[in-house]
């Protein structure tokens, strides 16, 4: 089907305006390659919304948590509890996927590629909490990751009767080719602090009532933002996601020490050992869902 320009268009017109320079991309970069313009966001952005905007896709995530307004009437039916789910996948990203809460200082524009971008904990960290190690923890060709980094966990869950494992294949199955999804997100800062939160306890996986669990998700950083988007990823930067996912985002940060990010990236069932990049944050409310209060 031939996509209406002049309302691509006056799409982009809106979705600029609305934007008022809330996203820009912020002077300075600290990943290891040389952030890309902001020319190359924007026409991403702009494919994206051609790709999507009238291809009948359901609304798409990330997105600010702290912004409810959306316009996209796509609907499905909310996910379950995640306590009445089959936990499935458990991965993180460099940077908050999402924006809000304690999460909104923009790392800019990065590589183009999901790399150097996302937003960061808008928090103070102490010395002591900021202190090198001596050994890289996740390293790749991106760089590796530093106390003082801030990730977004993402809790994968399922209604299809599976066993967790790598990837988002291992949420679905032979039985049921249209599970629901729920994916319950946390926001962490690494800190050089032995007694911070550990990570292999956060991930700890335990059978409840028939169900694989992650029994210590955190229940103290705030209300709850639920919404419905789909999966992330740079994979989806220029086009829309088709997965219906039901979103649970916390708005506050919880301090994990970076030592038990190591100890669980050297050894996970979910072939994790480094971080993944962040899509670009979704901002056009022809994409995006209303956030129920």
């Amino acid at each position: 089907m031939q996509k209406p320009i002049s309302l691509i268009a006056a799409s982009l017109v809106t979705m600029a305006a609305w934007n008022g320079g809330a996203y820009a991309a912020s002077e300075g970069h600290g990943g290891e390659a040389e952030a890309v313009p902001n020319s190359v966001v924007e026409t991403q952005r702009a494919h994206l919304l051609e790709n999507t905007l009238f291809a009948g896709f359901g609304p798409q995530s990330p997105r600010d948590i702290d912004s409810p307004a959306g316009t996209n009437h796509v609907e499905f039916e909310a996910a379950p509890p995640y306590t009445e789910m089959n936990l499935c996948n458990i991965h993180f990203h460099e940077n908050a996927e999402h924006r809000g809460g304690e999460f909104t200082t923009f790392a800019g524009n990065g590589d183009g590629h999901g790399y150097g971008s996302g937003y960061k904990y808008s928090g103070t960290l102490s010395p002591a909490e900021l202190m090198p190690l001596e050994a890289e923890v996740g390293v790749t060709e991106h760089g590796s990751l530093v106390p003082g980094d801030t990730i977004e966990v993402h809790y994968v869950h399922t209604t299809a009767r599976v066993d967790p494992g790598p990837t988002l294949g291992s949420c679905l199955s032979e039985a049921i080719k249209n599970p629901q999804l729920r994916v319950e997100a946390q926001v962490y800062v690494l800190v050089n602090d032995e007694t911070a939160l550990d990570f292999t306890k956060l991930t700890r996986l335990q059978q409840q009532n028939g169900l694989t669990q992650a029994i210590n998700i955190p229940t103290n950083t705030g209300p709850v933002v639920e919404y419905s988007g789909s999966t992330t990823g740079p994979g989806y930067n220029e086009k829309g996601s088709p997965f219906q996912v039901t979103w649970g985002v916390r708005p506050k940060v919880a301090k994990v020490s970076i030592q038990s990010i190591a100890k669980w990236l050297s050894y996970n069932r979910f072939d994790e050992d480094h971080a993944h990049g962040v899509r670009n944050l979704v901002i056009n409310r022809d994409l995006l869902s209303v956030i129920e209060h």
